[in-house]
């Protein structure tokens, strides 16, 4: 099968089954313009799907990295109204939002970190409604990836330009089950139910907490009053099922944010707004972040985590198992979208109101009584490892193993 068979069939998985386009939705589709041919095939099968109307948003990382390096700081501090209406606008059709991944990791190392901060919180707080409305599912969202050439120079040092930009879609199309001739909107109906009855005994279980030890950490995380565990689907408001992540390998709930204590640390860099942050270490007490290092990256980190309260705790708690597909292929690809699926990960920030009960119905301080965390930001980032071994520790106090040697037990 030719590669551009291949992106056809994944335009077109990614939006029958992974935003679930509905007759009469309008669409966000977020790309940068080393990617407009592949956008415009997601264009194309959007509205065959029926769709009202396709809003792009084009970005180019170079000119994003002139503006945080060059803009007076006024206008980093201040996102403009017509910004804000436009997003707000949309969220008003509920509009689904489709973002397509491709950047590369480092492309905005040497901005300064104080400038990427300040223009970080003030878009978070502008366009707050399009995050909230992502996060509560009131939408369906759908994050995805295509192959950029500084991307896949720097995940395939040894290959430059088209190859490495080539070699880069064969992992990307291997990773979202599309790299043969078989049915690739079955092959994930599949892989959905393998990961859905981990989930359905994991909420069988109704864990307190979870203990991790391998050769680098060493915590126990409690786990949310009323904590759901989630896998691959999620609803939109209007009862549209939707995949937000693809590839996906994960199972997924949220901690307690009151309850949270030990050594993390993590076994994967991070790429975090153009940045790679390297080797990071947590030291958790009772819920929050006592001490931060990190080998590459630490005063981006430092920003991060002084984001809010929030940010110095964790929203979520994943499963993965070492031998997931994307691990076993041992390419690192420096971002989050497959290296989450690679390894267990853990998020700093915001909860998903989908993993309690209550949570798209509850006022936040309401589930933050339960452990529920609240901020601005969740970013993932990765810690399992071949040695990973997890224990679930029951309401009454039991220990039931969960994964031996970074595989389900």
């Amino acid at each position: 099968m030719s590669l551009e068979t291949k992106l056809n069939k994944y335009a077109e998985l990614i939006v029958k089954r992974g935003v679930n386009v509905q007759p009469g939705q309008t669409i966000i589709l977020y790309a940068s313009v080393e990617s407009a041919d592949f956008a415009r095939k997601i264009v194309a099968a959007a509205y065959e799907a029926g769709a009202r109307e396709v809003v792009m948003e084009w970005s180019d990382q170079a000119i994003t990295k002139s503006f945080l390096s060059h803009a007076p700081i006024d206008r980093l501090e201040n996102v403009p109204e017509y910004e804000v209406l436009k997003a707000n606008t949309l969220m008003d059709k509920y509009a689904s939002r489709i973002s397509l991944v491709s950047q590369d990791p480092d492309g905005l190392a040497g901005v300064d970190a104080d400038r990427l901060q300040t223009y970080t919180k003030a878009t978070q707080k502008a366009l707050h409604r399009v995050r909230d409305a992502t996060m509560k599912d009131d939408i369906s969202w759908l994050v995805a990836a295509a192959a950029g050439q500084a991307w896949a120079e720097k995940v395939f040092p040894d290959l430059k330009g088209q190859a490495a930009v080539e070699r880069l879609w064969e992992e990307i199309l291997k990773d979202v089950r599309v790299d043969d001739d078989s049915d690739a909107i079955a092959n994930w109906t599949d892989h959905i139910e393998t990961l859905k009855a981990k989930a359905d005994w994991l909420n069988a279980k109704n864990f307190k907490a979870l203990r991790y030890k391998n050769a680098v950490s060493d915590f126990t995380i409690g786990l949310a009053e009323g904590h759901i565990w989630e896998a691959a689907l999620s609803q939109d408001k209007a009862g549209n099922v939707f995949i937000p992540n693809m590839p996906t390998e994960e199972v997924f709930t949220a901690p307690d944010n009151r309850h949270i204590d030990g050594h993390v640390a993590a076994t994967m860099p991070l790429s975090y707004q153009g940045n790679v942050i390297e080797n990071i270490a947590l030291d958790f007490e009772n819920g929050r972040i006592v001490k931060a290092t990190a080998t590459k990256g630490q005063d981006v980190l430092e920003k991060l985590l002084a984001t809010d309260d929030g940010a110095k705790s964790l929203g979520e708690v994943s499963l993965v198992p070492d031998p997931s597909p994307i691990a076993q292929g041992g390419v690192l690809f420096y971002n989050t979208l497959f290296d989450e699926n690679a390894s267990d990960h853990l998020a700093l920030g915001a909860a998903y109101n989908s993993n309690i009960t209550g949570g798209k119905t509850e006022v936040p301080e309401v589930l933050a009584q339960r452990g529920w965390n609240i901020s601005d930001v969740h970013v993932d980032f990765m810690i399992g490892s071949a040695d990973m071994n997890i224990d679930g520790i029951t309401q009454d106090g039991q220990t039931v193993p969960v994964f031996r040697n970074g595989d389900w037990a």
